[in-house]
């Protein structure tokens, strides 16, 4: 299955240039499924037709859905929900209070990370377009993985062993004071179920020759400058990134003194976005005359896109992470455009190589060639970040 994720700062249109790939796709005879995940759900705004958490066929080969993360959370967390409602109404909360606190924040993004990997189980598709949540959401998305591991690892795996073992024992004495039960089996093993299905999935986000992501931006300075760190936040993550799409320039045929400073500033960030993405490719979108909403106005973005091109390609392979033996001694390079040394924090326990980057962070386990070797530096050469590992005592990376 090919999946395509389009993110990109709040409002750039992200959603539009989703839903106009999905037509092309399903043009092609590809099956295809546009699925949002952005909790502000506009897939059915941009459509112009009712779409819900079920795919609904819009025309043929072409079906949409909105993620209804309350309904997620019902298939996929349920005994957990049923049991964390429990403890707060034997704490005092009334039933709609608990059930609402039952919903912990950040769900819906978790529960997104699930669907796709329900659908990638299926197979019903040929093609899955995102249209993710903007860029800060979907980045804590794609970290979810490299989070829940290091603390299931570290932490959940152990108290799950343990309290199956002690619930016997300890349950006669708990339950009469604490007036709830210690959590059974079935909830116990419902969290690492549901990390061990986000995990597989992790494997499909990081294979660049099936998943890519496609950033939308505008000739803004701040709306570059947020998708230039989403770029090397996702080659952090190691998710490639296959084509930029500059939406919204205004077209020569405006001519009005209105816009005449608009234009010159466009045409210095648009040549901003060429310098600062390169090597991918980039393609421009006008600014319409009328809101992108409906399938009449999607299939023009759709030709301006795309005209004769297959969209499911890849149109760029970008490597974001490879190990170079140099000699006597390997290279861990980390693609990372756009961001100084400084900024970088790194640190090495065991196996795991800790790369820090604002409030980014990424536990790397290492290929078992570096991970008996010692980190002896690192240098920024190129937009990749070069570690040297080496035999012998670690010096100060």
């Amino acid at each position: 299955m090919r999946v395509i994720l389009m993110t990109g700062k709040g409002g750039v249109g992200k959603t539009s240039v989703a839903a106009a790939t999905g037509l092309r796709c399903a043009e092609l005879g590809y099956k295809t499924l546009v699925l949002s995940t952005d909790p502000a759900h506009s897939l059915a705004d941009s459509f112009d037709l009712e779409l819900g958490h079920d795919p609904r066929q819009i025309r043929p080969n072409l079906w949409g859905a909105e993620l209804d993360a309350l309904m997620e959370l019902e298939g996929n967390w349920g005994a957990v929900k049923r049991y964390i409602t429990q403890v707060l109404q034997a704490r005092g909360l009334d039933g709609v209070q608990a059930e609402e606190l039952a919903i912990l924040p950040g769900m819906d993004e978790i529960f997104g990370l699930v669907r796709m990997k329900r659908h990638y189980d299926e197979g019903t598709y040929d093609v899955l377009i995102i249209d993710s949540a903007p860029t800060g959401t979907a980045l804590r998305l794609l970290s979810i993985p490299e989070v829940g591991g290091w603390y299931m690892r570290r932490f959940y795996k152990p108290l799950q062993g343990m309290s199956v073992a002690l619930r016997p024992l300890v349950e006669p004495l708990f339950k009469p004071i604490a007036g709830f039960s210690l959590p059974d089996k079935e909830v116990m093993d419902a969290p690492y179920e549901f990390y061990e299905q986000i995990e597989a999935l992790e494997k499909v986000l990081t294979d660049n020759s099936q998943t890519t992501v496609r950033l939308v931006t505008n000739p803004e300075k701040m709306v570059i400058k947020e998708s230039l760190r989403a770029h090397a936040y996702l080659s952090l993550y190691n998710v490639s990134t296959d084509l930029v799409v500059a939406n919204r320039i205004l077209p020569e045929t405006v001519t009005d003194s209105f816009f005449h400073r608009w234009k010159e500033n466009q045409q210095v960030y648009k040549q901003e976005i060429y310098d600062n993405f390169h090597p991918l490719p980039v393609k421009e979108v006008p600014l319409y005359s009328e809101e992108m909403c409906g399938i009449e106005a999607l299939e023009r973005l759709k030709e301006t896109l795309y005209k004769d091109e297959d969209p499911a390609q890849v149109y760029y392979k970008e490597d974001t992470l490879r190990v170079v033996k140099e000699d006597e001694h390997y290279s861990l390079e980390l693609y990372l455009p756009g961001i100084p040394k400084e900024q970088i924090q790194l640190n090495k326990t065991g196996d795991e190589l800790n790369i820090r980057i604002g409030n980014h962070r990424r536990n790397l386990v290492l290929p078992q060639a570096l991970a008996a070797l010692k980190p002896s530096g690192a240098k920024m050469e190129e937009d990749y970040l070069k570690i040297r590992f080496t035999q012998g005592i670690p010096s100060k990376i």
